[in-house]
């Protein structure tokens, strides 16, 4: 079911949680439960969900180098254009240019365990930023469009 721009109604909602692998199903909950007042549809709202949990799982990771050193403040925002989530946290800066891109073309026996990560954020999104800077946190910001699912698209008749 398509939901009409004209029925989504605008919503900020923020959520902290601890930066903890095992807040990372509380985050797809919060996640899911916004993608679904945002109007996505069931795919758009699963690659959103993934985009996030990847993004989470850096923070504790990388940002904060393990679990229970800081939180990690999630802000989404629905309009009629889509969803857009904000991460944020207080952990070491990240500057994504220092990521160079992956190599994909090998088989995957091939390719390293870790490293796709920002990839998937890039491919699953249509708008990812960072902002980071020493003393204030890394600010991370995706952006989901909201299209017509294609279940609602009009078939051509032969």
């Amino acid at each position: 079911m398509e939901i009409s721009n004209q029925s989504i109604t605008p919503l900020v909602v923020t959520r902290s949680f601890p930066g903890r692998y095992d807040s990372l199903a509380s985050i797809g909950d919060f996640i899911r439960g916004i993608a679904h007042k945002a109007g996505l549809g069931s795919f758009a709202a699963y690659t959103v969900e993934m985009a996030v949990d990847e993004a989470c799982s850096n923070i504790i990771e990388h940002a904060y180098g393990s679990e229970d050193k800081g939180q990690i403040t999630c802000t989404c925002k629905v309009t009629k254009e889509g969803l857009t989530i904000i991460l944020e946290d207080h952990g070491r800066p990240f500057d994504p240019d220092l990521i160079g891109a992956p190599d994909i073309s090998g088989g995957l026996e091939d390719r390293p365990t870790h490293g796709l990560g920002l990839f998937f954020i890039r491919q699953w999104m249509d708008k990812v930023d960072f902002d980071f800077k020493t003393g204030n946190g890394n600010r991370l910001t995706l952006f989901k469009k909201r299209q017509a699912s294609p279940e609602s698209k009009p078939t051509k008749k032969r």
